[in-house]
């Protein structure tokens, strides 16, 4: 009897070990299943395949082993294995998403941090227009949203704005069109080039 007594801890530590590993690597199977099944490059399939794969060779062992030892310790785990692929497909849309926002903001970061620099230069540029009496009496056609450039350029600011809320990895391409909108925008006016900077080039070449 004592050497039963003194065995059962240990059936239960292992017990706990095993359905721990198990419902990590299911977890973790599922979800990364989901993300390269949302994925439409090339490689998809082959890493669909090795993480099935990785997965099986922790998943299998984890069943089996304890399932040998003890069929209701298989049963158990079976339906840790089976809890735990549950919770992870329904949590998965979430944590997938929440990893594709940080990687974009680690990736999008920097140009959207330089765009933002920009989209203030543009801003006070346009804002010359407004501000300077002589620029607004001589060049009315920049504050006319009747004009189509004026409009162009407006809808683009919106954009821009729009999008510079949300750091969205498409803010620094409306910056750009946001700059070349006011140079059309000047060119319609009539301003001539010793009133205006160089032309918009784009933030990716102005970092």
């Amino acid at each position: 009897m004592p050497a039963v007594s003194e065995a059962a801890p240990l059936g239960l530590l292992q017990l706990v070990l095993w359905s721990a590993v198990l419902a990590a690597a299911v977890a973790c199977t599922v979800i990364v299943v989901r993300h390269h099944l949302k994925t439409s490059n090339g490689d998809s399939a082959d890493l669909l395949f090795w993480d099935l794969f990785g997965g099986a060779v922790v998943i299998t062992p984890a069943l089996l082993i304890p399932a040998v030892a003890s069929p209701l310790a298989g049963l158990a785990l079976a339906a840790v294995a089976g809890v735990s692929g549950m919770a992870a497909y329904r949590s998965s849309p979430a944590l997938l998403t929440w990893y594709e926002t940080r990687r974009r903001r680690r990736v999008d970061g920097p140009l959207c941090r330089a765009a933002a620099v920009v989209h203030e230069e543009i801003l006070g540029r346009w804002a010359r227009y407004e501000l300077d009496p002589g620029l607004a009496v001589s060049y009315p056609d920049l504050a006319d949203v009747g004009r189509p450039e004026t409009a162009a350029f407006v809808k683009a600011l919106r954009e821009a704005e729009t999008l510079k809320t949300g750091w969205d990895s498409g803010y620094p391409h409306a910056v750009d069109r946001l700059g070349q909108a006011l140079d059309r925008a000047e060119t319609a006016a009539g301003v001539p080039a010793s009133l205006r900077p160089a032309p918009f080039t784009g933030t990716m070449r102005r970092r």
